[in-house]
C-alpha cells in the first residue's frame, strides 16, 4: 500500500536537507503478545532514484504486515525536502532481549544504512495498562514523548567560573500553536547571563534510544557562582499545547501518529525539565595574592598614558584594559595609586562583552589626574590577579610604570587688568591724598539693637552651618556606598526609564525591555542593599516583606518582573501598545515601592 501525503509544516522548522536513513520504533521494551512497528526513513532534498532497499533480517521476530511504504514532502520557507519510509508491523516470538540489525538503500551509487535497534521483550503481565483519557492519550505517554531537558557543561566548578546551561525540548508530537512559559528558573547563588540563542526555535532530528525526536533549543544562559556549596537550579516549566488525533480504533498509537488530515484536539500540557545541581568549590588558600579580588577566568592587562611630558594644571589620562573571558561586568579594576603632587578624579569605567558562548570581552578604565608640583614623578606598575580554573592557579598582571617631566605651567590670574576697559577703571580709582576734614562728620557709635546688625551678623554663621552639614553628608556618602546608592536609587531608577521611554519612541523594543528590566532590578538592588550576584525577585520580596510593603504590592513585583522576562517568548511583544503598557506598570510598581519605603522609614 503506497500512500503519498503533501504537507505543509509551519510548527516544526526541521532540518531534514542532508541525506538520512534512520531506523526508529516507538517502544523499546514490548510485551511478547504485543504488536509494534518499525519504521526505516530516507529523508533528503529528493527521494528520487531510490533503489535495492533490503530489510533486515528479523530472525526473533513475526512479520505481520510490511514493507508499508509511505512518502511525504515538506515546504519550509519555499524550500522542499522529501522522506520515504518503510513501516514493519511485527510480534516477538519469545522473550528476551533481541538486536534488529541495520538496513539498507541506494541512491545515485551512494549506500546508506540504518542504524540497529535492541528490542526488550517482555511478558504481557509485566507491562501494566493505563487509563487513558477522552482523546485515547495518557498524561505519562504525553510525558514520556514531550519533556524539558536542562543539561549544564560541567557539573563541578570554582566559585566565579562560568556553567553553561542549556535548556532543550524534545518532542515526537505536534505542537499546535504558541508555547507559553509557567515558570522560569530560580538562579539562587549565581550570576546570571543569558546567551545569544535564535529568536525562533529551530528543530531538528536526534534519536534517543531508538526514538526520533524532534529537538529544539529554547535558551542559553551562562552561571556564575557567588557562593561555595551545592547549589540547585531549580526547573523551567512550559504549557506545551500538543495536536493529539482522536482515538478511531483500536490501537492507542495508530491513532495517536495516524493520519494528519483526521480529527485531531488540542491538549495542553506542561512540559518541566529535570532539577541542575552543581557543586561549587571555593579558592585554594594556597599562593592566593594580596591583590586578588575575587575574578576568575582567563585575562590579559594592557596600559597606557597619553604622555610622560606636561605641565602643572595640565591633566592626564592613564587608560586600562583588561580582556580575556570571565565574567567581564564583574571585574573590579586594580586602584591607580599616586605620588605626592597629584588631584586624582574617580575613573570612567566601560565595557564590551560577547556574549556568544563563552563569556568574554573586555573592561577599561579611564584614571584622570592632574600634577600640581613640578618635578619629576613615576607612577608605580598597578596589579590585578585572577584565578584560573582550567590551571587552578593564580596569576598576576602588571601595568607599566610611567615616569612623568612635569614643568611648570602657566598660573591663573586672580584679576584681569589687560583691557582698555579695566586700565580707565583703575586710572579712575586713584585719588589725592585729603588733608583737610572739615566737610568729614564723626559717626554716631551703631545701635546693637537693629535688626539689620543682627541679620547681618547670623547670615554668615547660617551658612557656615549649612555647608558644614552638606560636607558631612557628602563625606558620610562617599565613605558609605550602601547609603549612597540607597540615596541615588530612585534617581537612577527615573533615568533609566528616561532612557526606556526614547527607545519606546524609536521601536527598539529589544533594548527597551533590557532597560526596563535594568530599571527595574537596578532600583531593588541599590535600595534593599542586595549585591547584583546575589539578587534575585524572591529575595527582593522578601526583603520588601520585611519592611511591611504591602503583599499586594509585592505580588504586583513578582508579576510585572516574570512578565518584563517572558518578553521574550511572547508573540507581538514588539508592538507599542504592548510596550507602552509595560512601561507604565514597571514605572507604577517603582513609584508605590518607593512611597511605601518612603512612609514606613518616618512612621
Amino acid at each position: 500500500m503506497v500512500k503519498f501525503i503533501l504537507s505543509y509544516t509551519f510548527i516544526l522548522s526541521t532540518a531534514l536537507f542532508a541525506q538520512d536513513f534512520i531506523a526508529s520504533v516507538r517502544e523499546t521494551t514490548v510485551a511478547d503478545n504485543e504488536r509494534f512497528e518499525v519504521s526505516f526513513t530516507f529523508s533528503g532534498k529528493s527521494v528520487n532514484n531510490l533503489s535495492q532497499f533490503k530489510q533486515p533480517a528479523f530472525n526473533n521476530f513475526l512479520i505481520l504486515s510490511g514493507p508499508n511504504q509511505s512518502t511525504s514532502i515538506q515546504f519550509i520557507n519555499g524550500v522542499q525536502s522529501a522522506s520515504i519510509t518503510y513501516n514493519y508491523l511485527l510480534q516477538a516470538k519469545s522473550l528476551g532481549t533481541f538486536t534488529i540489525g541495520s538496513a539498507s538503500i541506494v541512491q545515485d551509487g551512494n549506500k546508506y544504512e540504518t542504524n540497529s535497534l535492541i528490542i526488550k521483550v517482555v511478558k504481557g503481565a509485566d507491562k501494566p495498562s493505563q487509563q487513558v483519557d477522552d482523546s485515547g492519550i495518557t498524561q505519562q505517554k504525553i510525558a514520556e514523548n514531550v519533556f524539558i531537558k536542562a543539561t549544564v557543561d560541567k557539573s563541578k566548578v570554582y566559585k566565579g567560573e562560568q556553567v553553561t546551561v542549556t535548556y532543550k525540548l524534545f518532542t515526537r508530537l505536534n505542537i499546535a500553536s504558541q508555547m507559553s512559559i509557567n515558570k522560569l528558573p530560580q538562579y539562587q547563588g549565581f550570576w546570571i547571563e543569558e546567551l545569544e540563542t535564535p529568536t525562533n526555535i529551530d528543530f531538528n532530528v536526534n534519536m534517543i534510544d531508538g526514538k526520533k525526536y524532534h529537538v529544539g533549543l529554547l535558551k542559553k544562559v551562562a552561571l556564575f557562582p557567588s557562593q561555595a556549596g551545592k547549589l540547585e537550579v531549580t526547573p523551567f516549566e512550559l504549557t506545551v499545547p500538543i495536536q493529539i488525533q482522536k482515538k478511531r480504533g483500536s490501537n492507542l498509537w495508530d491513532d495517536f501518529f495516524g493520519d494528519p488530515f483526521g480529527r485531531s484536539e488540542t491538549v495542553e500540557f506542561t512540559a518541566k525539565s529535570n532539577l541542575v545541581r552543581i557543586d561549587v568549590l571555593d579558592f585554594p588558600q594556597e599562593g592566593k595574592p594580596d591583590s586578588f579580588k575575587g575574578s576568575v577566568g582567563n585575562y590579559s592587562l594592557k596600559s597606557d598614558l597619553n604622555r610622560t611630558i606636561t605641565k602643572t594644571n595640565e591633566p592626564l589620562t592613564l587608560t586600562v584594559s583588561i580582556s580575556g573571558t570571565g565574567n567581564i561586568k564583574l571585574l573590579e579594576l586594580p586602584e591607580l595609586n599616586l605620588p605626592t603632587g597629584f588631584e586624582k578624579y574617580d575613573p570612567k569605567t566601560s565595557e564590551k562583552v560577547s556574549r556568544t558562548g563563552t563569556i568574554s570581552g573586555t573592561k577599561t578604565a579611564e584614571y584622570l589626574f592632574v600634577p600640581r608640583v613640578v618635578g619629576i614623578r613615576e607612577i608605580p606598575p598597578m596589579e590585578f590577579s585572577y584565578f584560573d580554573p582550567s590551571q587552578k592557579k593564580y596569576y598576576t598582571l602588571k601595568s607599566n610604570s610611567f615616569t612623568i617631566n612635569i614643568e611648570q605651567g602657566e598660573k591663573i590670574p586672580t584679576a584681569e587688568f589687560t583691557t582698555k576697559e579695566s586700565i580707565r577703571q583703575l586710572g579712575d580709582d586713584i585719588r589725592f591724598i585729603k588733608t583737610s576734614y572739615d566737610d568729614i562728620d564723626k559717626k554716631a557709635d551703631y545701635d546693637l539693637t537693629r535688626t539689620g546688625f543682627w541679620i547681618a551678623g547670623a547670615f554668615p554663621l547660617l551658612a557656615l552651618a549649612l555647608i558644614v552639614g552638606w560636607k558631612r553628608r557628602s563625606d558620610k556618602l562617599a565613605g558609605n556606598l550602601t547609603l549612597m546608592r540607597y540615596q541615588k536609587a530612585q534617581k537612577v531608577a527615573k533615568s533609566r526609564l528616561k532612557n526606556a521611554d526614547k527607545l519606546m519612541s524609536e521601536n527598539n523594543y529589544k533594548e527597551f525591555y533590557t532597560e526596563l528590566s535594568l530599571a527595574l532590578f537596578g532600583y531593588l538592588e541599590d535600595k534593599l542593599h542586595i549585591p547584583k550576584s546575589e539578587f534575585t525577585v524572591e529575595r527582593a520580596a522578601d526583603e520588601l516583606k520585611n519592611r511591611n510593603v504591602p503583599v499586594v504590592l509585592i505580588s504586583g513585583l513578582k508579576k510585572s518582573a516574570e512578565k518584563c522576562e517572558f518578553v521574550r517568548f511572547a508573540p507581538g511583544a514588539e508592538k507599542s501598545a504592548a510596550m507602552k503598557e509595560m512601561y507604565d506598570e514597571l514605572a507604577d510598581v517603582i513609584i508605590n515601592i518607593e512611597k511605601n519605603i518612603v512612609d514606613r522609614k518616618h512612621v
